[in-house]
């Protein structure tokens, strides 16, 4: 607030928006589904994200599509999930980062091995991806 008095948060259930239908032009879903366990509520929050987007708006997805094996609260969301959440929607996912286990070992020795192993996308945990209504 105090760099931007325009900035206006609210803290509620992404089950139930507080905002008319066809409201934003992008909506930004940042490991949101990953740290929800329900298919319930992920089905829901789906829903009510493709309520309030408009006609021409975007969805952007950014979420692990990996467990992590050290962090049990979160699940990874892999791509069938995701098609099966925003039905007659277009869908764009590229697997980006590289595990960062992988990373932390390789960096301090060779940026480039990183690049390259990146470039592999087998080793990459997460989705970056972009999702519109199909109208």
């Amino acid at each position: 607030k105090k760099l931007n008095p325009n900035i206006f948060l609210i803290c509620g259930n992404a089950e139930n928006l507080p905002y008319e239908s066809a409201f934003f032009d992008i909506i930004i879903a940042f490991t949101l589904f990953t740290s929800i366990f329900d298919r319930r509520m992920k089905q829901n929050i789906a829903k009510e994200m493709l309520r309030v987007l408009k006609t021409e708006g975007i969805i952007l997805w950014y979420d692990f599509h990996m467990n992590n094996p050290q962090n049990p609260d979160v699940k990874g969301v892999k791509k069938k999930e995701i098609f099966e959440l925003f039905p007659d929607c277009e869908i764009i996912l590229k697997r980006i980062i590289l595990a960062p286990p992988i990373s932390r070992a390789i960096a301090p020795h060779s940026f480039l091995a990183c690049y390259l192993l990146e470039k592999l996308k087998i080793f990459c945990t997460h989705y970056l991806g972009l999702i519109k209504k199909i109208k």
